[in-house]
């Protein structure tokens, strides 16, 4: 029998695997061995009016403001064709190395919100840009297709460093163009894409062994030589095109390195940039599904608990100072460090955002292979606390880092830096998705309530006939009690907490399911250090209002009996002369704040 699993805040976004007998038919989703959940695609999925989809809103409209000549920009001038457009600024200025990643990242963001929306003007813009991007690489003969020169990567070929991360950025537009195929059904993107996977077959093609090992070994702070995701992307094109040529290149980037000692089970984290590690995990899941080669598959999973259990804070976000200081960024930002050594990192630069969105990829991978509540949960914590965070709730701006020391201000970073944050932010804001349609089944599944501020959700059932099926809703590892009715009837089966509750019945028209969550105080603590704490209340993690450092008296016992719950979604902490206002860390904006505290005996 079927089952449908309500994750009961919002779809899992896990990405859909495609594949295709002839590139120019329109994608259709298929089953991968190995997987025991899928997602429904993504116009079956729909937001209704809700806090969630006025942050969709947000992104939308920023998306909706770039001019399409601007992206365009670079790729002209680099192909030697005429461009009037003002040049963007930041990370995409015509000096600066990475100029062209961001276009990748909007080709990406604007056709999922095309293929859930039906959005005409962002179908003519896509439409547009492909067409003058076409025009771009048939001025060379090589199928090269980027915003900076060929010669980058010769220098990186010959030198190993010296220019900004050619690859990463040649990944960024690849796997923009593919999703521009996939989820819009533009032929021309597709070809554009294949030709541009030529080109680089044709590079490595080149060069021997010894020469790529060097071109993808990347344990050095900050990597220059830092490839992106161009496994994964490569793994996706073998998919649609079945062509043993774009497999190999695919594997070609799977560097033995890394990932015999995670499928190992050795922890090699420390060290590395995150970042640049994680995005090849995700294209080592990409190669098993493929494969089915039980070495990457370990490697994943490996990667994965190590990642979360040694190596995040409460939150499930990761990356901050390196243990051995090379670079002025590695002091502070984007890297991993020691296992289980965690509370001397609070520098105001870690939680990168990227890496908090690829982990919710991987997490998402991760419980399609498995339907473990263990992962949605996981993946719950991140979104509401690392992933909502990282936006400004009222202007729709993001920010590279997520601090969680005190005091700590939101660094939001400017509409016109175009750094890679800017980029996998509008890419993951443009996938938040509530409502189910299972159009197999004729039967619509819509999600109510102000979750998780309110503890109550509803599920309403749309059918044209009585349809019987099992449906499973997830019991957060944090819910220790919950209440759980069926047309107003209490179900007397009690839950337990990270698992499913199972309702198998025929249903029908209009059935209604209600849960009701008891939330409750309760901390996280460092794992190498007790002393430091995090408070959440239910699902949310809580962050202090304060312009100082948070310390705190007493024991953890006494400080949850402190705790109270106010007005319009705050919080109190009221000790003996002092009381401090807490809020969800997804609803700070522009004030200074803190989320671990320190106990303090003296």
């Amino acid at each position: 029998m079927q089952r449908i699993i309500l994750t009961t805040f919002r779809l899992l976004g896990v990405a859909i695997a495609l594949s295709f007998a002839n590139p120019k038919v329109a994608a259709q989703a298929i089953k991968n061995e190995g997987q025991k959940a899928r997602p429904f695609s993504k116009n079956a999925v729909q937001l209704t009016s809700s806090w969630i989809s006025q942050r969709e809103n947000l992104n939308s409209r920023y998306i909706k403001s770039l001019d399409p000549d601007r992206l365009l920009h670079n790729f002209r001038v680099n192909s030697k064709l005429p461009s009037s457009a003002k040049p963007l600024d930041g990370w995409e200025a015509p000096s600066v190395g990475l100029r062209g990643h961001f276009t990748g990242h909007y080709l990406s963001a604007a056709s999922i919100l095309v293929a859930r929306n039906q959005d005409t003007l962002l179908k003519k813009r896509l439409d547009y840009i492909v067409d003058e991007l076409y025009k771009c690489q048939q001025s060379s003969t090589s199928g090269y297709l980027a915003g900076f020169p060929e010669s980058e990567f010769s220098i990186l070929e010959e030198k190993f460093t010296g220019v900004w991360a050619p690859y990463y950025t040649y990944h960024k537009m690849l796997q923009g163009l593919l999703d521009v195929f996939v989820y819009t059904n533009n032929a021309k993107a597709y070809e554009i894409a294949v030709k541009m996977a030529t080109y680089v077959q044709q590079r490595m093609s080149r060069l021997d062994r010894g020469t790529i090992e060097k071109l993808l070994y990347t344990p050095d702070a900050n990597p220059a030589n830092e490839p992106g995701a161009m496994n994964e992307v490569l793994y996706r094109l073998y998919k649609i095109s079945n062509s043993p040529e774009h497999l190999a290149l695919a594997k070609l980037f799977d560097r033995d390195w890394f990932a015999n000692p995670l499928s190992a089970n050795k922890d090699i984290l420390s060290g590395l940039h995150s970042n640049t590690h994680l995005v090849l995990v995700n294209g080592f899941a990409e190669r098993y599904l493929i494969t089915h080669d039980k070495a990457y598959h370990d490697a994943v999973f490996n990667f994965w608990n190590m990642l979360i259990n040694h190596h995040s804070y409460a939150n499930g976000s990761s990356s901050g100072p390196r243990p051995n200081v090379t670079t002025a960024i590695s002091l502070t930002a984007e890297h991993w460090g020691l296992p289980d050594h965690l509370s001397n990192t609070m520098t105001k630069e870690i939680a990168e955002s990227c890496v908090t969105h690829n982990t919710q990829k991987l997490t998402s991978t991760l419980f399609t292979w498995t339907a473990d509540p263990m992962y949605a949960t996981e993946y719950m914590n991140t979104f509401y606390n690392a992933v909502l965070p990282t936006q400004h709730p009222q202007k729709g701006t993001n920010v590279y880092h997520l601090p969680l020391g005190s005091p700590r201000v939101k660094s939001f970073l400017k509409e016109n830096d175009f750094r890679c944050c800017n980029g996998t932010g509008i890419e993951a804001f443009a996938s938040l998705n509530s409502g189910i349609s299972w159009a197999d089944k004729g039967i619509i599944l819509e999600q109510t309530g102000e979750f998780p501020s309110d503890s109550t959700l509803k599920f309403t059932i749309s059918s044209r006939n009585e349809t019987a099926f099992n449906l499973n809703l997830l019991i957060p590892a944090w819910a220790k009690k919950a209440d759980i009715f069926v047309n107003g009837h209490k179900q007397n089966e009690k839950v337990k907490p990270s698992s499913y509750y199972a309702i198998n019945r025929k249903w029908k028209n209009n059935d209604e399911i209600k849960i009701v969550f008891h939330y409750d105080f309760y901390i996280k603590t460092m794992p190498d250090d007790p002393k430091t704490v995090a408070i959440f209340y239910g699902p949310s993690l809580l962050a202090f209002e304060t312009t100082s450092e948070i310390i705190l008296k007493g024991t953890k016992e006494e400080l949850l009996k402190k705790l109270s719950k106010g007005p319009k979604n705050t919080f109190h902490l009221n000790e003996k002369g002092r009381s401090s206002i807490l809020r969800p860390l997804y609803d700070i904006e522009d004030q200074s704040y803190g989320v671990y505290g320190s106990f303090r005996d003296y």
